[in-house]
């Protein structure tokens, strides 16, 4: 079962490049869209499976965060380079930004033995389902060529760089409270 687990969370690694390419490179935006919602839905079945099965391990621990990550990260860029447009660029930027930011205290709380600082929480679960949510828009936007909806996309976007900067504040107040 944990190798259900983590081929369904590896998954999630592989989709990220395959969408940059085809977001870029093909006109199949059904085929893209229904590739995204299986990357997003990875994302909650593998957890799911975890649990429910009792099988959790050191690597999905350390996979399921990095394969959201990486998924996320490529979507951004991927439709940033589609749409040309520097909002998306620049909203990707600082999220990849705030993820180095979040590893290093990582980093820093597992030597210091305090990862507990650096946990994860329920408002970043809530960061990423909005991240996802918001390019899952974008995604679908383009495939029903609708501009209000790419539109909306902009601004959950928006509110996702809030809660995501929010979650760094958290995690760094957290690290830093012997200090």
């Amino acid at each position: 079962m944990k190798l259900l687990i983590n081929t369904i969370t590896f998954s999630r690694i592989i989709a990220g490049p395959i969408l940059f390419l085809l977001l870029n490179y093909s006109n199949q935006y059904g085929l893209i869209f229904l590739l995204f919602l299986w990357a997003a839905m990875s994302d909650f079945f593998d957890g799911f499976l975890a649990r429910k099965f009792n099988a959790t391990s050191q690597l999905g621990e350390i996979l399921d965060p990095i394969a959201d990550k990486i998924l996320v990260l490529f979507l951004l860029f991927g439709l940033t380079v589609r749409f040309e447009s520097l909002y998306i660029g620049l909203i990707g930027s600082l999220m990849l930004t705030r993820e180095f930011w979040i590893a290093a205290l990582r980093d820093l709380n597992a030597r210091l033995g305090t990862t507990q600082a650096t946990e994860v929480t329920f408002l970043a679960k809530i960061k990423t389902t909005i991240q996802l949510a918001s390019l899952g828009m974008y995604i679908f936007a383009i495939y029903i060529n609708n501009s209000l909806l790419k539109l909306i996309a902009d601004f959950s976007l928006f509110l996702a760089l809030i809660i995501t900067l929010q979650t760094a504040i958290q995690y760094t107040k957290a690290s830093f409270k012997k200090y």
